[in-house]
């Protein structure tokens, strides 16, 4: 067994929301709750929903994720952007200046937002022992090799390194799909 094998874990379109951001369109002291924690320490999704609107049509029941974050980011899909009519940037998350708009639309009311819709890295989150196990440090661009019936390397995989993490990698569903990677599934990461 490889040393270098990392969970690959498919992230559906989502949202984290920004406080002021959540309780307009929830109302006033509203909060999250869990449905499910996620792989990464602290992060769940919650019960919440709303609907992101573009200029060319509506995506309903998107999940939003918690905890409150700083700033509003929507991560999308380049299939989701297509059905919304949105040409968003490929970044890493959090890097939202000069991103996508769009409306978000819950029961409580709706949020214009100016930038804050990204289609996101495909990125590896690893604690600092596992980037030290697997030689990579933060930033560092990897290969990912995933074995199956459709198997492919992954390349521009961009590695986080924190030790508020837990490892594992995340790509779309867009890109789950193209690989026919369904169920458990383990990639091989190898320094480029």
């Amino acid at each position: 067994m490889s040393e270098n094998r990392v969970l690959i874990e498919g992230s559906g379109r989502h949202i984290h929301l920004a406080q002021a951001d959540l309780e307009a369109l929830f109302g006033p002291g509203f909060e999250l709750e869990v449905k499910k924690y996620l792989s990464q320490p602290g992060e769940f999704a919650s019960n919440s929903k709303v609907d992101v609107v573009g200029p060319k049509g509506t995506i309903k029941g998107v999940s939003i994720l918690g905890p409150t974050r700083p700033a509003t980011q929507v991560e999308l899909s380049y299939t989701d952007a297509r059905i919304l009519g949105l040409v968003c940037p490929l970044r890493e998350s959090g890097n939202l200046a000069g991103s996508a708009s769009c409306t978000l639309v819950g029961p409580a009311g709706s949020v214009d937002l100016a930038e804050g819709v990204i289609i996101a890295k495909r990125h590896i989150h690893l604690t600092p022992e596992d980037a030290v196990r697997f030689g990579v440090a933060d930033k560092e661009i990897v290969l990912v090799k995933a074995d199956g019936e459709r198997g492919l390397i992954f390349d521009e995989v961009v590695c986080r390194v924190s030790p508020k993490y837990g490892t594992a990698m995340h790509i779309d569903y867009d890109e789950v799909n193209a690989a026919g990677l369904f169920g458990e599934v383990w990639g091989i990461v190898c320094k480029k």
